[in-house]
């Protein structure tokens, strides 16, 4: 191979260091204390439940991102307390993913002049305690822009598959950092399906929880004595959902009901019992969202697991709702999953499986999304 002439070589040095500033790769950094104090707070949009305190937004159901639009070449965003993994994208593009960043204010740089859209994913459960975001500032010269929301909106209810837990690992098992590690709720199913109708989303689930049993029998809130809540120490209950209305509501809730033998001292004799109130309770949490989501079409699905029995209670559920007078709900049984992420959980390639079961569903429910709309 022929090198190249001198000079040549040179003009090419000359030239790659005299690229102005904004060719520079996007990056995240920690601003030094004291700079970006001339920051101006910046528009927010919020996706998923969140409780507004002196320092920020609190937040610890999963899926919780944030989005801001501007003109300008950088933003500023600010962390709070709390090990969380945060995604942060600019113009649909990653650019980093922060792993339990240390609070404080920190620099999206390098986007270059023009009009830009920042969104940030908390990737990460939340069970121990909420995490705090601080909210976009715009540094001097930069200027908000209007952030449409998304006319189509989805909420998901579930437990760890709608969490995503262990959904990035390699293998089954897993010690209690690489579940937090590889816990990702943006790889889940909910999420995948909602960018395959351009929707935003909220996700209401919790690891371990199921409708009247957790996994094991273990003590804590069910999925639904949870839901109320926007935080789980039952300190401050949703007031209402007057600027949230979703046209589709996905649940998964069975499979820590059914997946473990009831134990001694459980309230449940037999599984006949544990039957029975399964399928009273959830079919009166399915009521109780109809009455906060009148329009929306409500979409129940399950594994095959457990020798069918969480598909088999389900599908019992949502005949019951149809039987008395709703005629938009339905179901979908999800079979053939590998599980073969942390802990026997739906891996990457599981959930995209899900998400296109649950997509032929969808697809087949005529008037779901607004008539004027397009993804």
């Amino acid at each position: 191979m022929k090198s190249l002439p001198f000079a040549l070589c040179m003009a090419v040095l000359l030239f790659a260091g005299s690229l102005p500033a904004w060719a520079a790769e996007p990056s995240v950094s920690p601003v030094a204390s004291g700079e970006g104090t001339d920051a101006v707070p910046a528009p927010i949009v919020v996706g998923g439940r969140t409780v507004g305190t002196d320092d920020g937004l609190a937040y610890q159901w999963p899926g919780v991102h944030f989005q801001t639009r501007f003109s300008g070449d950088g933003v500023l965003f600010e962390v709070g307390p709390g090990d969380v993994i945060l995604h942060v994208e600019a113009d649909g593009a990653r650019i980093a993913s922060l792993r339990k960043p240390a609070p404080g204010r920190y620099r999206i740089a390098g986007l270059g002049p023009g009009e830009h859209r920042v969104r940030i994913d908390a990737a990460t459960e939340s069970q121990a305690g909420p995490n705090r975001f601080g909210g976009f500032l715009l540094p001097s010269g930069s200027a908000p822009l209007p952030l449409p929301q998304a006319a189509r909106r989805i909420e998901f209810i579930g437990d760890s598959h709608t969490v995503g837990y262990g959904t990035a690992s390699s293998g089954r098992d897993c010690s209690d950092a690489q579940v937090w590690e590889t816990t990702d709720t943006t790889l889940a199913f909910g999420p995948r399906l909602a960018a395959a109708y351009g929707a935003d989303y909220r996700v209401n689930a919790i690891s371990g929880r199921g409708i009247v049993r957790n996994y094991g029998g273990m003590p804590g809130d069910t999925l639904p004595q949870a839901y109320p809540w926007l935080l789980f120490d039952h300190s401050v209950r949703e007031a209402g959902p007057a600027d949230w209305q979703p046209q589709l509501v996905v649940i998964a809730l069975g499979t820590n009901d059914f997946s473990t033998p009831l134990a001694a001292g459980e309230r449940w004799a037999t599984r006949q019992a544990l039957h029975q109130d399964y399928e009273q309770i959830y079919a009166g949490f399915v009521r109780m969202l109809r009455a906060r989501y009148p329009q929306a079409y409500f979409l129940l699905w399950a594994t095959d697991l457990a020798d069918g029995e969480i598909a088999a209670e389900t599908g019992k559920v949502a005949a019951a709702l149809r039987q008395g007078g709703d005629d938009r709900i339905g179901f979908a049984t999800v079979a053939g999953l590998a599980m073969d992420a942390c802990h026997w959980h739906p891996s990457a390639a599981d959930h995209r499986r899900i998400a296109e079961v649950l997509a032929r569903h969808v697809d087949a429910v005529p008037g779901l999304w607004p008539a004027e709309d397009a993804p």
